[in-house]
């Protein structure tokens, strides 16, 4: 990874051995600026600025406003995406907010954007299935159940009752996996068995740093659980 980051700020040298001094001294230019601990402190901190901006747009911004600041905040991810190429979490938080996007565009350009979003689900999860705590699942287990199936789409609900549940598996007090298992039960009819893992989503503990998303997705836990119980 580090060679090739060389690679690409360097242009061709004339000569094999000027290139390989040059590559030599980037190299070990790099190695000196970037210890593991920088590197680790970089991705945790631009993944900590995404999951911020992705939570202002979904919850405190005007309905209105949030396709064009999804799309904005797309192209941030990617490029903390390439600039951390090789792992997972980047692409996890690149295909959440792409998902949002496409959730709030709709129609055939909404469904490039889901099978966009699927594309980084699956690469994160080929680095490391138990990313985010599972998060990657349970993601891409709800495209499967909100995107339309054949012709039209990829959705499918066995595959999404699949990936849901190992998402829980890695973290059954999650929040959002039981929300999102919660809301599946709903819309493939089976409202009473959707009843408790509304109610775990609930009770799930809060998320350091993570108040506005907490408080947004039991509200949306809440009144799913209010609609099941009236009906």
């Amino acid at each position: 990874m580090k060679h090739s980051t060389a690679t690409r700020h360097h242009p061709f040298a004339s000569g094999v051995s000027r290139f390989s001094l040059r590559s030599a001294i980037a190299i070990s230019m790099l190695a000196t600026a970037l210890s593991p601990a920088t590197y680790a402190a970089g991705i945790e901190d631009s993944i900590l600025e995404l999951q911020h901006d992705w939570e202002a747009i979904r919850y405190q911004s005007p309905p209105a406003e949030r396709e064009k600041r999804f799309e904005v905040l797309v192209a941030k991810a990617h490029k903390v995406s390439s600039s951390f190429a090789g792992r997972s979490e980047p692409l996890v938080w690149e295909g959440i907010i792409v998902s949002s996007w496409a959730g709030e565009k709709g129609g055939i350009g909404g469904l490039g954007l889901a099978k966009q979003a699927k594309a980084l689900y699956e690469a994160a999860i080929q680095i490391d299935g138990n990313v985010l705590d599972g998060s990657a699942y349970n993601s891409l287990g709800v495209l499967y159940y909100k995107v339309p199936g054949w012709p039209l789409g990829f959705g499918d609900k066995v595959k999404a009752k699949e990936l849901l549940q190992k998402a829980l598996a890695i973290n059954p007090q999650s929040i959002d996996a039981n929300y999102f298992y919660g809301e599946f039960l709903v819309e493939t009819k089976q409202p009473d068995d959707a009843v408790s893992y509304l109610e775990r989503s609930l009770q799930a503990p809060d998320r350091p740093g993570r108040q506005v998303s907490d408080t947004g997705r039991r509200d949306e836990a809440r009144a799913l659980l209010e609609k099941v119980r009236a009906r």
